[in-house]
């Protein structure tokens, strides 16, 4: 059993365009299996998450569409960059991804990968996609963040 203060956190990747398209409603973390060669592909950091998604299928879960690059050192026996890889999660968590996925509007969209003690992770969102006006919003909100901070730095300068 580990403490929660011990527990060692690398990112190996981001999928920061998420929290620009969807609203992050909820977070899972899921595990990986992956092959060896994706582990170590992953563990260098060759992993985009853009485009991917997360699905369930069959009473499992699925990261499709997440490009791991071949390693550059693998044999005959690399990986295929766009293979489906199953997420690992507890069956209540399987079980209520299920139905938030077939809600009208919500989909599920990996945000992160890293590594945690030693194992490679994932972090699934529930997510319902933005209108062009909610990033309009977003994006005149953090601008207007960033003048008002500029404005406090100049003032404390005087």
């Amino acid at each position: 059993m580990t403490k929660t203060g011990t527990d060692r956190v690398k990112v190996l990747a981001e999928n920061r365009r998420a929290r620009h398209d969807y609203h992050l409603l909820e977070r899972y973390e899921a595990g990986l299996v992956l092959t060896g060669t994706e582990v170590k592909s992953a563990r260098a950091g060759k992993i985009q998450l853009r485009d991917g998604y997360a699905e369930i299928a069959g009473n499992e879960a699925w990261l499709v569409n997440v490009h791991i690059a071949q390693y550059s050192h693998g044999s005959a026996f690399n990986h295929d960059p766009e293979r489906r890889r199953k997420l690992l999660l507890h069956r209540a968590e399987i079980d209520k991804l299920m139905w938030k996925s077939r809600e009208k509007g919500l989909t599920l969209v990996p945000t992160k990968v890293y590594v945690k003690n030693g194992k490679i992770k994932c972090e699934i969102a529930v997510a319902r996609g933005k209108k062009l006006h909610d990033k309009r919003e977003a994006i005149r909100a953090r601008e207007m963040e960033a003048e008002a901070r500029a404005a406090m730095r100049r003032h404390a300068r005087r």
